[in-house]
């Protein structure tokens, strides 16, 4: 893994409970994950920190 590849961050959301199923790879800034996250069941953040909103364009938090 490179250095930029290691300064970026990486969150995987799973339509599956305990991180199975069909996944969602995300990293970089997305203005609608609403698709995702109304199909997640768990999501895992594989490095970096991250801020998950409820609406789109980044409105109203549900967790960070």
């Amino acid at each position: 893994m490179s250095t930029t590849d290691m300064s970026m961050g990486k969150i995987i959301f799973y339509e599956e409970r305990n991180f199975q199923g069909r996944s969602h790879e995300c990293m970089s800034d997305c203005a609608d994950m609403s698709s995702y996250l109304s199909r997640s069941q768990s999501c895992r953040v594989e490095s970096g920190c991250f801020m998950v909103y409820d609406r789109n364009n980044y409105m109203e938090t549900s967790t960070s």
